[in-house]
């Protein structure tokens, strides 16, 4: 994240598109080097579609199943600082009401006791431990109970130094992470090793030094947790990929590292969000350092982006247009984000004044996966249309579901 230097990206944007189904509205934007001028651009729908057309080419949007465009709904609209390279366009959608397309897709929501679970590594799918059958699928605290324990009882902390550990067929699940007991199945596919001594620990000698047993694949070694006791291990979602056993079937291909990411997250902060009643997360790492935080606008974007270069035109006809999808439009969490090391004046203010107010639940992820997080949001910020890629000093992002 580049501070005030943000909206200075850009990456072609030709055709962006964001709906609210709450409001039942959207925002088209069109660069200009797709279309000069307002009338120069006809939008129309059909069923779950969205048909653009410019001097350029006609572009077609596949939409969610019971989203479609209000006919004659699209107007030009006044596109401010930006109208010299946007289009600006509003319009209106009708949204037919599912309860199964906001089911949620995160497996922290969907694990089920006497059910039979396989766990694999998302880098290389290799089956990681025997097939599990849970007799207890519970949820552990939220990550700061420990600072409220006192407010709950009249003597003594009664859990201080206790760690909370799973039974042998229990599945105990965290914010961010699964507590799980260990098997004799674990020796053949995990290893373990210890964590580096960080640089600003080393040279505190006041300083407690934290080191971590980490727990990584055998076959790819990918990082996927720790060894918080000896028979327990913390394994985090964004580090593996379960289902339900079904026979002798095996995973299908592993997602690409990047989009399953983004989807897990989403899906999690989505979930966190709406049984926590917050809207302000803080991502941390294992050592408590906050990295990155995330500041949820809305959960009920669609959205597309579709660059300049694959709006009509010669141009869009290469060997990775013809072979790639159509462009379909996902639903989305739309996102503020700031990152803990930039240095700009005012996103430190926005860092600090977090920190003081003790805003933001935590989120704990491995220093790994949270870089390649801020990757994904700064991937995801230069798709934007330059109009939409910053507000009030924070990064604006998407994260797909």
């Amino acid at each position: 994240m580049a501070g005030l230097e943000m909206p200075t990206k850009t990456h072609g944007v030709g055709v962006f598109l964001e709906l609210r189904k709450r409001l039942q509205s959207g925002l088209l934007i069109v660069g200009k080097d797709v279309a000069r001028s307002p009338a120069d651009v006809v939008v129309t729908g059909s069923d779950s579609s969205l048909h653009i057309r410019t001097p350029r080419g006609e572009l077609s949007l596949t939409l969610p199943a019971g989203v479609t465009l209000e006919q004659g709904s699209c107007i030009p609209t006044p596109a401010g600082e930006s109208g010299g390279e946007e289009l600006h366009y509003r319009l209106r959608i009708n949204v037919a009401r599912s309860s199964d397309e906001e089911a949620s897709d995160s497996v922290m929501e969907t694990l089920r006791t006497k059910e039979t679970y396989c766990f694999y590594c998302q880098g290389c799918m290799t089956r990681l431990l025997e097939d599990r059958v849970f007799k207890r699928v519970l949820p552990l605290p939220n990550g700061n109970w420990n600072a409220i324990v006192d407010d709950w009882c009249c003597h003594p902390d009664p859990f201080a130094n206790k760690k909370l550990l799973p039974r042998a067929e229990d599945c105990l699940l965290g914010d961010s992470f699964f507590l799980l007991a260990r098997d004799d199945s674990c020796d053949q596919t995990l290893t373990e090793g210890v964590s580096p001594v960080g640089a600003e620990d080393s040279q505190d000698p006041k300083k407690p030094c934290r080191r971590l047993a980490l727990i990584s694949c055998k076959s790819c070694s990918l990082a996927l947790g720790e060894a918080v006791a000896p028979g327990t291990l913390k394994l985090y979602i964004t580090q593996l990929w379960v289902e339900p056993a079904v026979g002798d079937r095996k995973p299908e291909a592993s997602l690409n590292r990047s989009l399953f990411l983004e989807r897990t997250v989403a899906a999690r902060l989505l979930e966190l969000s709406n049984s926590l009643s917050t809207f302000h997360f803080s991502v941390q790492t294992p050592d408590g350092k906050a990295f990155l935080l995330l500041w949820l606008l809305n959960s009920d974007s669609i959205i597309a982006s579709v660059p300049e270069t694959c709006v009509g035109g010669e141009r869009s006809i290469s060997s990775t247009a013809l072979h790639s999808p159509l462009p379909r439009a996902a639903r989305a969490l739309k996102l503020l984000c700031v990152a803990c090391s930039d240095s700009g004046i005012q996103q430190r203010a926005i860092v600090t004044s977090w920190e003081v107010n003790a805003i933001g639940h935590p989120v704990v992820l491995p220093l790994k996966v949270c870089e390649e997080l801020l990757q994904v949001i700064d991937d995801s910020n230069s798709t934007l249309p330059a109009s939409m890629r910053c507000m009030r000093s924070y990064e604006v992002a998407y994260l797909r579901l």
